[in-house]
């Protein structure tokens, strides 16, 4: 099975892809991605499928099916912005309507869902109060989103370019 890499960020970023296809890098500040509207057809009427056609349905099979997810984003109020939380939103089409027991806890059952390796790259509000809210936040997304392992890495806006670039460069060696 081909392991695919994903690189999603919510701003422009100057980074060298390994050259093969297996890597994509999505810079959701330039897509057209709408707010889930919460009618639940990807569940219901279109099994897997969102009712909205825009730009998120080309990247959250992405999501899916990649086993090394790279996200990059500003971190306000100990959540992803809006710009990654509207693309993390609409990629429930990944996951069943139905509930499964998981680790002693209620949990979506994926929808043919790869186990990743995540990294979170946050940048913003960096405060110390912001940063626990968030690592809690990536922890109980952990659950929901198939993640195998994950870690954090807080920098500041003006490191995003060589902390993504160390990550990506990782991506060769695996």
């Amino acid at each position: 099975m081909i392991k695919l890499n994903l690189l999603m960020s919510d701003i422009s970023l100057d980074v060298t892809l390994p050259d093969d296809a297996t890597s994509y890098y999505v810079d959701l500040s330039q897509r057209k991605i709408a707010n889930c509207i919460g009618c639940f057809g990807c569940w219901v009427k279109n099994p897997g499928r969102c009712v909205i056609r825009d730009d998120a349905v080309a990247i959250y099979p992405l999501i899916a099916q990649s086993d090394r997810l790279l996200y990059v984003s500003k971190i306000c109020y100990g959540s992803y912005d809006t710009v990654m939380k509207t693309m993390l939103e609409r990629s429930i089409p990944i996951q069943q309507a139905f509930i499964r027991l998981h680790q002693g806890e209620t949990h979506h059952i994926q929808r043919n869902v790869v186990e990743k390796h995540a990294v979170i790259v946050a940048y913003g509000d960096l405060s110390e109060e912001s940063k626990a809210l968030f690592r809690q936040l990536v922890s109980r997304n952990a659950k929901n989103m198939a993640f195998k392992d994950w870690e954090i890495f807080f920098v500041l806006e003006s490191e995003l370019g060589n902390t993504v670039q160390r990550e990506v460069n990782q991506w060769k060696r695996c």
